[in-house]
């Protein structure tokens, strides 16, 4: 009888203790959760969204104004979603308008209510909005289907106020394989077999504009390919992990030391089926399960926190932004540090939107500060002639003057590369580039022109190869294995054939 009231004493004085250490930590987080910036990377909006029919202050939804206030969300990246759907001009329209329609949206939002939440383009500016006392919105991207074959959108998502694009969703496209390719699109396994050419120009398009590369959804391969080709760190918007669930969506550990490897960030997502092979069962503590691998494998300082509302995000302990507070306590009973904590929910994306945002200034005032060729194109040819190699081609004295002929003329000029050809025989052209911001000379091997060779405007990449009967007549129909009809793509090392759906046209280009 003794030992069985001595039992019963121990446990009340137990859950006494535990009661209060609960209490304890919840004061601590809660007092964390006040001073911290959080940053949930991925909510999604209805296509009414910021209307009459969802208002976004206090609409039925996981994430609304009020609900970000009392839960203390402070920034999301709101989503311009669009589904993939067959690759054909009328779907791309659809695509666009569905895009714009929602950055637009979002836009309305902080119009409707300036004194609540503010849009940030920088992660500067979100860090002032934040110290004022305002909500933040940022803006992500989701499928870059959004932008077809029109590597020229970006710019204007960019000056939208996109500062991620998610490179694929489920099915693949133009720009690379997706972990869940779909049926109703193909449904093979792969397509391109990771990032596609166009894919390539992409990321390197992310890059100059300052926009984060965002790697959730493509296949491993696709992951793989963008994350080693990206100048800057990359981000996994909403992902987990498979190293506690397999899951297509989720990054293995090879990918996630990919992305330790490139300074970029995993974001993990509460989204129920990631998270464990439940369905409906997922909670708070499972989430930090992932969370606590990818910090052992990588770091804290590459992983970070989303939730997909809106998207089937949503787990038990975080099913709205009501409800934010739980991820940090889990975090604080995890053991997780102040600083820790700060650079989970939010320091380490702000941290990588800043270096990509650094790399688009550091590229811009490169290009911007050089003097413009058509108003003094003799002393710009005088300086590319002293900065070049002109030793580098066996043809370099016919290679010179044909650059002092073409650079003291209108010239063919994008971005920061100078195109230029000169004569190698009957209805035959030698093509060289010129990088003018390195100096950089550079002489594709064995490549030839019939009549002339341009840039695509707005483009550092595409280069025309027309070849007319004549010339294919001079080799009695055996051409050089290097030869092809057709048109060739830049890539900044070689030249690379294009296939006959990425042909461009003839009157985008002006030959010189």
């Amino acid at each position: 009888m003794k030992n069985q009231i001595f039992v019963l004493i121990f446990a009340m004085v137990s859950c006494a203790a535990f009661g209060a250490n609960e209490d304890e930590l919840m004061a601590r987080a809660q007092a964390i959760h006040e001073r911290v910036m959080a940053v949930d990377t991925h909510v999604d909006i209805p296509l009414n969204f910021a209307t009459s029919e969802h208002d976004p202050l206090d609409a039925e939804a996981q994430v609304n104004l009020l609900s970000m206030r009392n839960g203390g969300l402070d920034t999301v990246f709101f989503i311009v979603y669009v589904g993939q759907q067959e690759r054909n001009a009328m779907n791309y329209l659809d695509a666009k308008a569905d895009a714009l329609n929602k950055f637009d949206a979002i836009h309305r939002m902080v119009e409707l209510y300036p004194d609540e939440i503010g849009l940030a383009y920088t992660a500067d500016e979100a860090r002032t909005l934040h110290a004022e006392g305002k909500l933040v919105a940022m803006i992500g991207v989701e499928n870059g289907f959004s932008i077809g074959r029109d590597l020229s959108l970006l710019e204007d998502f960019r000056d939208r106020g996109a500062r991620y694009m998610g490179l694929v969703h489920n099915g693949h496209n133009d720009i690379g394989d997706s972990a869940q390719p779909q049926e109703r699109f193909g449904g093979m396994t792969e397509e391109h077999g990771g990032l596609s050419d166009y894919g390539y120009q992409v990321v390197e398009e992310l890059n100059r504009l300052g926009i984060l590369v965002d790697i959730s959804h493509v296949s491993k391969q696709t992951m793989l390919d963008a994350t080693r080709h990206s100048s800057v760190p990359i981000i996994a918007s909403h992902s987990s992990v498979n190293g506690v669930y397999v899951h297509p969506r989720n990054l293995d550990d090879e990918q996630l030391l990919a992305i330790g490897e490139n300074g970029g960030v995993v974001q993990i997502v509460a989204f129920d089926p990631y998270l464990n092979e439940g369905r409906g069962t997922a909670s708070v503590s499972e989430l930090v399960d992932h969370i606590d691998y990818a910090v052992e494998l990588i770091g804290v300082e590459h992983v970070g926190i989303s939730s997909d509302f809106g998207g089937g995000g949503g787990i038990m302990g975080w099913n709205g932004a009501v409800e934010t507070i739980n991820v940090t306590f889990e975090l604080v009973r995890r053991g997780y540090s102040e600083e820790e904590i700060a650079m989970i929910w939010g320091g380490n994306v702000l941290r990588i939107l800043e270096e990509a945002e650094n790399l688009a200034e550091s590229v811009s005032m490169a290009v911007t500060g050089l003097p413009a060729f058509d108003d003094s194109p003799v002393l710009q040819s005088d300086a590319i002639l002293s900065s070049v190699d002109l030793s580098s081609h066996p043809d370099a004295l016919n290679f010179r003057t044909r650059l002092e002929y073409s650079l003291n003329e209108p010239v063919n000029f994008a971005g920061h590369y100078i195109l230029t050809s000169w004569g190698c025989g009957t209805m035959c052209q030698m093509i060289a580039l010129i990088d003018v911001l390195t100096g950089d000379v550079f002489f594709p091997p064995d490549f030839v022109s019939s009549y002339g060779s341009c840039f695509k405007p707005n483009s550092n990449l595409v280069i025309l190869n027309p070849v007319d009967e004549f010339f294919l007549d001079s080799f009695d129909d055996e051409p050089p294995e290097w030869f092809n009809v057709g048109y060739y793509l830049w890539d900044g090392q070689d030249m690379q054939l294009l296939t006959e759906n990425q042909q461009v046209v003839l009157e985008d280009c002006e030959f010189f």
